[in-house]
């Protein structure tokens, strides 16, 4: 991904969403019959059915009280997203809301959309084709904080240490963008022995290449594991374990979600990458809803992005931030994504109140 890559604070997110919220209580209810189109990517990833999805529909309702959203997911089938959005098209929706799963198999879609006159916004992975806006974190500084936490996980070994890389799924824009992030850390630290992209973002697939990194490695040699997201972790991790190998390298993750949470507490995964996904959800509803009712997006967006087919997209990038053990509390927690008996039910008990988490 080319163009200009600016990092947002939250409070200029609080600042742009009530000012859309302002636009919705003046307007009254004059938007009956807007529909706004979410496409997902997969299920694979938990965090798309367990917080995108439920957050944007709340956002979108908020908004404009009398619009729908009409919702799809791809199941990391790029056939299936590209006929669940020329299905949205034959069907009129206002806006698109897509997280695509594959950026040039979409494209036409994307032009098809256009030539309806339905903006698109990208969200989280930058589509290609005419796109009217773009939604996303900050996909370079994703990596960096990995790369960054991983050297500082293993200590005295991260001095020439062995590092596997198992990256996302090479079809997403934003696997090269964590990748390169992470790279730019580590290169000039680490050796990395090997590197794996991963199809789907699928545990067993990330299992699978843990083992053979092993096999051709051996135990003694890998000193870390930079994990592209969470669910690539849980496989990561599960091949070690089935290799005995003990005590675990740091391993990083993405996305926060509650399983690698509490692998954190466990002391078997290093950090996760936590993207308060409100932030982003109402980024894009906004857009969404702004575009829907035929208003410009001036006052929603902080800079611009160059996708592989148009320049000057205009968007919100937001930051990441980095989640170890010991600060859990004071970003997960503090901000109600989980709560304490969430992450720590009875048999994690001990161990929350080794690392401080305590009710």
């Amino acid at each position: 991904m080319s163009g200009r890559r600016w990092r947002v604070a939250a409070g200029v997110v609080v600042a742009v969403m009530a000012v859309a919220l302002a636009g919705c209580s003046e307007d009254g209810g004059g938007e009956g019959g807007l529909t706004v189109g979410l496409l997902l990517p997969s299920r694979a990833v938990p965090r798309w059915e367990h917080s995108d999805k439920p957050m944007i529909e709340k956002r979108v309702k908020e908004l404009c009280s009398e619009c729908t959203v009409e919702y799809a997911n791809a199941e990391n089938d790029a056939a299936s997203q590209r006929q669940q959005m020329n299905s949205m098209i034959t069907n009129g929706v206002s806006a698109l809301i897509l997280d695509v799963v594959d950026p040039k198999a979409l494209r036409s879609s994307v032009r098809a959309a256009d030539r309806a006159g339905i903006p698109v916004i990208a969200y989280d992975r930058l589509a290609e084709g005419p796109i009217s806006g773009f939604v996303s974190f900050d996909g370079g500084r994703v990596g960096r904080l990995q790369g960054e936490a991983l050297v500082k996980g293993m200590g005295a070994r991260a001095d020439d240490g062995g590092v596997v890389m198992v990256n996302g799924d090479p079809s997403s824009p934003n696997a090269a963008w964590y990748e390169g992030g992470a790279r730019s850390v580590l290169q000039h630290k680490v050796r990395i022995l090997k590197s794996y992209n991963t199809l789907g973002w699928r545990t067993e697939n990330a299992h699978d290449h843990m083992s053979a990194a092993i096999n051709a490695l051996g135990t003694n040699q890998i000193d870390g594991v930079l994990a592209a997201n969470d669910s690539i972790a849980a496989g990561v991790i599960a091949a070690l374990k089935s290799a005995r190998v003990s005590p675990l390298p740091p391993v990083t993750g993405q996305d926060a979600d509650l399983d690698a949470v509490r692998r954190i507490v466990r002391g078997e995964q290093y950090m996760t990458v936590y993207k308060p996904f409100r932030q982003e959800t109402d980024a894009a509803s906004a857009m969404a809803v702004a575009l829907a009712r035929g208003n410009d997006l001036d006052v929603l967006v902080t800079t611009t992005v160059d996708s592989p087919t148009t320049r000057d997209v205009p968007a919100v990038l937001l930051d990441p931030v980095s989640v170890t053990a010991e600060t859990i509390g004071r970003t997960l927690v503090r901000d109600g994504v989980y709560t304490i008996d969430q992450i720590c039910p009875p048999r994690l008990r001990p161990a929350c109140d080794r690392i401080g988490l305590t009710r």
